[in-house]
């Protein structure tokens, strides 16, 4: 064990710390877990795996490496990030990064070659554990649109049968201790000017960021607005939102643009709803701007057009919730490789902790 770090304890918060992941279709959990190693130390350097060295520990992704390394810089416990990071982490990154320890999810992670993919820092005694959030990861949403999906093509609704929306567990996500882990002690202050975005983000991905980044330049405090389970059915066809509510505010609550979220919010934009939050300013997207409201069938934004606050946006990406299920569909055989490979490795990983335990 390396001696600078022997006498290293729970309770010892570094100056320093690394954690590192795939981070594919970057969810709720993912941004849990960064959040808690941002607890453990002052300052946290995360890295991000490239395309390559994920195709050869476990399989494809979908969201590609530029898209990873975008969307995990803008989660706000982030403060760093190394791109192209090694699948196993070494001392002489932890060095080199100047961080003292690494920290990872209570779980045991296996290389393609079966070895723990963080022997060395733990032989080192520079390794941390937080706790993993259960009941949603990256391989549950693969195995979802593979059922939602056809060779190359996105099954349709009425040829499903009911599929259950990926979602942590609720009893989870209701615990008011959970919810305020994620929420920012800032309120919006005098003078400042409010921004109201409303929508789904379903599969939270890069065209949903860039869109974020460019509503929070228009102001000083961002509120998005997180768009209830039955209204997205009804916008976008049955078995959607993929994500369940809870799951989808606190993946867009997780990003540096957003100063809070509204869950369930109404689908369009009254004149009270505007008063009663004091917005400035309601954005729309390219992608919603012909969007009417399944219950009337109105304009969403007649309110904020009429009293001239409203302006659509161009986020500068064209990528959408439809466009990450089709790349799925495109890749069908892959992903359901990948995902049988993940279960194999899960397994094994099972038998491996019993055999120590025992």
């Amino acid at each position: 064990m390396d001696q600078s770090y022997q006498n290293m304890n729970g309770n010892h918060k570094a100056a320093r710390a690394y954690c590192d992941g795939c981070f594919d279709l970057v969810h709720f959990g993912h941004a849990n877990h960064i959040r808690q190693a941002k607890a453990l130390c002052d300052y946290l350097v995360v890295g991000v795996h490239s395309d390559a060295e994920i195709a050869h520990h476990k399989g494809p992704t979908v969201f590609n490496q530029d898209e990873r390394y975008r969307l995990v810089k803008a989660i706000k416990w982030t403060d760093e990030i190394v791109e192209n990071a090694p699948y196993s982490p070494t001392k002489e990154l932890l060095d080199k990064n100047n961080c003292e320890v690494c920290i990872h999810g209570a779980e045991l992670t296996l290389n393609a070659d079966g070895t723990d993919t963080f022997a060395e820092v733990k032989r080192l005694g520079r390794y941390r554990e937080c706790k993993r959030t259960e009941g949603v990861s990256t391989t549950d949403l693969v195995a979802h649109m593979l059922k939602l999906t056809t060779e190359n093509s996105i099954v349709e609704a009425k040829d499903l049968p009911d599929l259950q929306m990926v979602s942590v567990r609720k009893n989870e996500l209701d615990r008011t201790e959970t919810i305020m882990q994620f929420v920012s002690d800032r309120r919006p202050q005098p003078g400042e000017r409010i921004v109201y975005a409303c929508g789904a983000f379903d599969l939270f991905h890069i065209g949903h960021l860039c869109f974020l980044e460019e509503a929070a330049k228009l102001g000083d405090y961002l509120i998005v607005g997180i768009h209830a389970d039955d209204v997205v059915e009804q916008l976008n066809g049955q078995n959607h939102p993929i994500m369940a509510l809870p799951e989808r505010a606190l993946s867009v609550l997780s990003y540096k643009p957003v100063s809070e979220v509204i869950i369930g919010a109404q689908y369009s934009v009254t004149q009270d709803f505007m008063e009663s939050y004091k917005i400035d300013l309601v954005v729309c997207g390219q992608a919603e701007k012909q969007r009417k409201d399944p219950a009337t069938g109105l304009d969403p934004f007649e309110a904020p057009k009429e009293s001239g606050k409203f302006k659509l946006i161009n986020s500068g990406s064209n990528v959408t919730t439809a466009q990450i299920v089709q790349r799925i569909a495109a890749n069908r055989a892959e992903f359901h490789l990948r995902n049988e490979k993940k279960l194999a490795k899960g397994k094994i990983a099972v038998q491996v902790l019993e055999e120590k335990a025992a």
